[in-house]
């Protein structure tokens, strides 16, 4: 017996944001998630699975039309066609309370109840899967504490949608312990909402997918679902479907010992070669550029942004043909100690130091810009001057526009 346990598929994620971003291919980006779940429906079918457990967040939120859930109903309409039935659990992204636009779905799409623990038995596998759906979009009790005995008999598997206890980078929602999971005497816990790959040791299999698209930067490598193998008594195999369509990356290059822009430019080159060489030609990347070290190119490389990020961009063109983007290009450069300045600017050099290590002076600039930080868009949220500004931390900031200043004086003579 085989399945494929998928989760947050977020279908039609808005990914706010992404129109800021110049160069960016948007429409493929926001086409991702739809274009990964036709791939995860293409191995199922390929596969031949005997069913398919998706555990949370399925959408993203509530639809703004349903386009959305046409498009879900179409792709189970190819499941029933193959005779793979499907058993949806909602998470706190479409939970009950969320979504308040539902279509009429094809008979081979289960969902488990919001009320109570459901259990669904398919007898021809002797198979029983035991779940219940987010009621509201914030859910603090231990769900997994209401569910049924294993049914004697059957292959049991526990469908949850769960942070488990401890994870500090997702919401705490339904909370969990692994020993709990592993007590429950299931033989495969299907889990959702952490959308990082992880397989937990120990006498049954908890496992999370990962969601089905890396959607932004935070969600770097492989995405997809997993494919269980088992018989009537225990887990097989568990093997991992890369569905995704596109990958997001970081790429850091150390520019220390750059002499020059040209050196600069020729180490982002060899850097962006070593990334296609890694890449599959079916999965294009969306890249964060981010350049680092001490360099007395600090002014420079500040002063002149707009056109290095120009220039990193058509490098790009050039060698991906399309199968590369950038996202951001960072700037994290320290200065030397003393940053290099011509004669005629050594007093204005002077005096900015000063002014950059003046606690009163930054005083005065972070309370100039409270505004400006609390009107920000949600597009800026995580650019490195307004978290500077967040955490009211702002020479780093002064720092780089006293280096912008001198450069700026210097090639203009």
């Amino acid at each position: 017996m085989r399945f494929i346990h998928a989760a947050d598929i977020h279908l039609d994620s808005p990914l706010k944001g992404l129109g800021f971003y110049e160069d960016m291919p948007v429409d493929i980006v926001r086409g991702a998630s739809r274009a990964a779940f036709a791939r995860l429906v293409d191995e199922a079918l390929e596969l031949e699975v005997d069913f398919m457990v998706i555990a949370g967040d399925l959408y993203d939120g509530d639809w703004k039309d349903h386009n959305t859930g046409i498009y879900f109903a179409r792709q189970m309409g190819r499941l029933r066609n193959g005779g793979i039935p499907v058993y949806v659990l909602h998470g706190n992204h479409d939970a009950q309370s969320v979504m308040t636009s539902r279509l009429v779905l094809p008979e081979n799409v289960h969902v488990f109840k919001a009320n109570r623990p459901t259990t669904f038995v398919l007898e021809k596998h002797n198979v029983a899967l035991h779940g219940r759906s987010f009621p509201q979009a914030s859910v603090t009790e231990n769900m997994a504490a209401g569910y049924p005995a294993p049914l004697p008999g059957h292959f049991n598997i526990g469908v949850l949608h769960t942070a488990l206890e401890g994870n500090s980078q997702h919401a705490n929602y339904a909370p969990c312990s692994l020993q709990q999971l592993h007590a429950s005497g299931y033989q495969y816990w299907a889990l959702g909402h952490v959308h990082e790959y992880q397989v937990y040791p120990g006498p049954v299999p908890v496992v999370f997918p990962g969601n089905l698209q890396g959607r932004h930067i935070r969600e770097q490598g492989p995405r997809g679902a997993v494919l269980v193998t088992c018989d009537d008594h225990a887990v097989q195999s568990i093997e991992r479907l890369e569905v995704d369509v596109l990958r997001w990356r970081e790429l850091r290059l150390d520019i220390s010992y750059c002499e020059d822009l040209k050196a600069v430019l020729a180490n982002v080159r060899s850097g962006l070669e070593d990334v296609l060489a890694e890449q599959t030609a079916d999965k294009p990347c969306v890249l964060r550029l981010v350049l680092e070290g001490e360099s007395g190119l600090h002014g420079e490389l500040v002063g002149q942004q707009p056109q290095l990020r120009a220039d990193v961009v058509a490098t790009m063109a050039a060698l991906a043909d399309g199968r590369m983007w950038l996202e951001k290009l960072r700037l994290q450069v320290r200065p030397p100690h003393r940053a290099p300045a011509t004669v005629e600017h050594d007093e204005l050099a002077r005096l900015l130091a000063d002014a950059v290590a003046d606690s009163g002076f930054q005083d005065e600039i972070l309370q100039g810009l409270q505004g400006l930080r609390d009107r920000a868009p949600y597009e800026l949220a995580d650019e490195p001057v307004f978290e500077a500004l967040r955490q009211n931390e702002i020479q780093d900031i002064l720092q780089d526009a006293a280096a912008a200043v001198l450069d700026r004086l210097a090639r203009e003579g």
